[in-house]
């Protein structure tokens, strides 16, 4: 009797069972040890629970350390041996790339991040035909959360697994079955199938047992439709309150909500700090919206002063998830120097990512760029449809600068009637564009010559600032082209021009001081403009400075001078320049 009791505990402590009991109990007792032991004697026998746990704890790297090889080879085996956990979870494996961070206190099979977040981290691309062939032997035991597995391969595959109608199908028997995925997956196929009368109020019903089960993915939507007010009543604290129950929960979508609504005081009391920190949260787990809106924060005047650096990070971190506003705000920091470095390039890189992502602003921006030859026009680029896209918005800027392409065939073939055509309209507001009508007018560039009325034009473009109009005009004033000569005027154009630095308005200054003109000469002066110009890189400036110092008008004659002078009018290609720089070798010649 005494050995045979013995003997019944023996078999108790050796059984496959018993010590799957033991090990449960180990575990809830927080000895990770010993039901790891335990699990392993279970398993290795066969039992499939027990095979599903050894696998679990290597995937967890809980009492072991962490392993996805060791964790598959227990889950395929537990699968195969019937336990429908470890089919479950490794069609969700196969669907990630066979990468799964579990949280080792929750048993849920089936991530929310389905859906679109959070505990899964794909490591390579989702082999749908594995996921479906064991959430298939889930389903054939009629597992409610296998169906909304299934049902979701059969959405997001592609073909021939793809099968919209029977994911439909299979997403209603998930719900039916009481499986929170089932209802928020039905609710997804619901919302995107035609619209029925019905249909709204169906996507709320299933959405909210969704939620009301705590799916984070189920919470945000439901959220937004009540900050809508579509299919439910417009309820802004309501919706703050599911935010932020998703939010919690690592939803980037719902912090981002949660963070702007606590920034504008918008259905809770208004919080910057509190707020800025769930944006925060939401841009470091990769949401590319709420990097933007940081970005937006920090570059934003307020009560504090912009902070050009963090806002710069936050847009760079946007910008290379691929969100295109943030791209064009990086572009524009870069341009301008603002917390990084002043990079044309890097400028014209990122205005050009946010064009090619559709960005409009972006396009007008990069159009800009090119038409002063900033940014090289790249092969295959449509600079030409999206100065034409543009423009048809109405906008006279976007207008101007097809005026601007046209005219100069940037990224479109070369049509000057057309460009002069845009250019008047564009000039009921831009000066820009007066002073390039003014210019087409004058040289009879897509137009007939009207030299009265260029003159006009320029008249209203230089009396705005614009010092090329200015010096434009001015050239017209001095020479008596579309109007009575004007010397005074002329130069009072060109030294406003002159002024700001423009060399083409100090070489008019230079020539009005040699006597040529209507002013009396005053060939110190002529030569200090032309110097200042010259220093410029203006090259017809050097070469009368050349001249100057090789026949000591205003200064003593000096070769060196002259060479330096004329040499660098010569490699810009100014007419005159070789001749005389071969008539003073010449002379060098002669006197040697």
């Amino acid at each position: 009797m005494i050995l045979g009791r013995a003997f019944d505990r023996l078999i108790a402590f050796t059984s496959p069972a018993a010590a799957y009991r033991r090990a449960l109990r180990f575990s809830r007792e927080g000895d990770h040890a010993r039901a790891f032991d335990n699990f392993v004697r279970a398993a290795r026998a066969g039992l499939a629970e027990a095979e599903y746990r050894v696998a679990r704890c290597y995937l967890e790297g809980q009492a072991v350390p962490r392993s996805r090889t060791h964790g598959l080879h227990w889950l395929s085996h537990a699968a195969t041996h019937g336990s429908v956990t470890a089919q479950l979870l490794l069609a969700v494996l196969h669907l990630n790339g066979q990468a799964l961070e579990l949280d080792d206190s929750s048993d849920d099979l089936l991530p929310d991040s389905l859906f679109g977040d959070s505990r899964l981290i794909p490591s390579g691309p989702p082999d749908f035909q594995a996921a479906a062939r064991w959430a298939h032997k889930a389903v054939a035991t009629g597992s409610s959360e296998g169906e909304a597995i299934l049902a979701y391969i059969q959405m997001n595959a592609p073909p021939p697994l793809r099968d919209l109608d029977s994911a439909h199908r299979f997403y209603a028997r998930s719900a039916a079955g009481g499986c929170a995925q089932g209802h928020l997956g039905y609710a997804l196929s619901l919302a995107a199938r035609p619209p029925h009368p019905d249909t709204q109020g169906l996507v709320v019903e299933h959405l909210r047992q969704a939620a009301d089960a705590g799916l984070a993915t189920a919470l945000y939507l439901l959220g937004s439709l009540t900050e809508q007010g579509t299919g439910v009543p417009q309820d802004a604290q309501a919706a703050i309150e599911l935010y932020r129950r998703a939010a919690e929960q690592g939803h980037g979508g719902a912090q981002r909500r949660l963070g702007r609504a606590l920034l504008e005081g918008r259905g809770i009391a208004q919080s910057r700090a509190e707020g800025e920190s769930w944006l925060r949260q939401a841009a470091l787990g990769g949401d590319a919206e709420a990097a933007a809106a940081l970005g937006e924060l920090h570059a934003r005047a307020g009560e504090q002063h912009p902070n050009y650096i963090e806002a710069a990070q936050w847009f760079r971190r946007a910008a290379e998830a691929g969100h295109a506003g943030a791209a064009r705000a990086l572009g524009s920091l870069h341009l301008t120097g603002a917390g990084v470095p002043q990079d044309e390039a890097e400028a014209v890189r990122w205005f050009r990512s946010a064009a090619e992502a559709g960005d409009a602003a972006a396009r007008v921006e990069l159009g800009n760029l090119t038409l002063q030859g900033l940014a090289p026009s790249a092969a295959g680029a449509p600079l030409g449809k999206w100065f034409a896209d543009s423009a048809s918005s109405k906008d006279l800027v976007s207008i101007y600068n097809l005026g601007v392409a046209l005219a100069t065939g940037t990224g479109v073939r070369r049509d000057e009637r057309q460009a002069a055509a845009l250019m008047r309209h564009a000039a009921k507001d831009i000066d820009e564009a007066r002073y390039r009508l003014g210019r087409m007018l004058s040289e009879g560039r897509g137009v007939t010559a009207n030299e009265s009325e260029a003159r006009a034009w320029l008249a209203q473009a230089a009396e705005a600032g614009l010092h090329d109009a200015q010096v434009s005009l001015g050239e017209m004033l001095i020479n008596g082209r579309g109007g009575p000569v004007d010397a005074a005027g002329a130069r009072r154009l060109f030294e406003q021009a002159a002024e700001a630095g423009h060399s083409g308005a100090m070489f008019a200054l230079g020539a009005l001081h040699t006597g040529s003109y209507a002013l009396s000469a005053d060939l110190d002066t002529a030569l200090s403009w032309f110097r200042a110009a010259a220093e410029r890189g203006h090259g017809h400036a050097q070469l009368m400075v050349g001249r100057y110092y090789v026949r000591g008008v205003g200064v003593p004659r000096d070769r060196e001078q002259a060479l330096y002078w004329l040499e660098l009018a010569d490699s810009r290609g100014v007419a005159g320049a070789r001749a005389e720089l071969a008539a003073l070798e010449g002379r060098s010649a002669q006197a040697g």
